[in-house]
């Protein structure tokens, strides 16, 4: 039986609540994703989808529901509930350093940083030493084919050169699961497959679990299963 490494119960979210004015963004989110599996999230605009990524990635809480990242319950809050289980700033920051990777539609690369530097910024604040977290950062990029860009700034790589380099930095600490958001959605056509054949083949070389959110059903029907998102709901 596949383990489960993500999983969401009845998870709510609102704003404003009963007020005039109360936004569902979430309504009761039931979902589980097994370890070594690619999922593909397919939403329109404003259907719920970067919350639902923010909230597996720990970036923002529900509001009511219940949260098991890799065996652990991280958020529990039933309705009106006494008891509640919800991680402090810090614990939810080490979760995130420790087992989860992200890659958005822009690759917020640091600027000012090299491909090689902005792969081993995330090494580094692990504690690994600057050697290490060189050639492990340098392998990482030898393997999306960026062997020849390594001191190269973003502002001198191309938009798929670029979005490689955030690939690796986000999979530079080998999180458990990764989260991508629209990863190919700054693209054009050709560039957009040849990342996303990347993206996919890394994930799947390194055996993590992937929640991939992609307007492109063709690229959506070579993932392991595709989810929907519509109002708030998994459909």
């Amino acid at each position: 039986m596949a383990r489960s490494i993500l999983k969401f119960k009845n998870i709510l979210k609102f704003y404003n609540r009963n007020l005039p004015n109360q936004v569902d963004v979430l309504k009761g989110v039931d979902f589980s994703l097994n370890a070594g599996e690619m999922v593909g999230l397919i939403a329109p605009s404003g259907s719920g989808k970067t919350t639902m990524l923010n909230i597996a990635g720990l970036l923002d809480s529900p509001s009511s529901g219940t949260i098991e990242i890799n065996g652990s319950k991280v958020f529990h809050m039933a309705d009106e509930a006494k008891r509640q289980i919800k991680l402090s700033d810090k614990l939810a920051t080490n979760l995130r350093r420790d087992l989860i990777g992200f890659v958005y539609q822009f690759h917020h690369l640091l600027p000012e940083f090299t491909a090689l530097e902005n792969v081993e910024l995330p090494k580094l604040l692990v504690g690994k030493s600057s050697r290490r977290a060189k050639t492990e950062a340098e392998e990482l990029l030898h393997s999306v084919g960026l062997g020849n860009r390594l001191l190269h700034k973003p502002s001198q790589l191309s938009g798929g050169e670029q979005q490689r380099v955030a690939i690796c930095r986000a999979l530079a600490n080998n999180p458990k699961i990764l989260l991508a958001d629209e990863p190919t959605g700054n693209l054009d056509s050709d560039t957009s497959k040849e990342v996303f054949s990347i993206l996919t083949e890394t994930v799947k070389r390194n055996g993590m679990a992937a929640i991939i959110a992609t307007h492109n059903t063709e690229f959506a029907s070579k993932l392991d299963r595709i989810i929907r998102i519509e109002s708030g709901k998994l459909v």
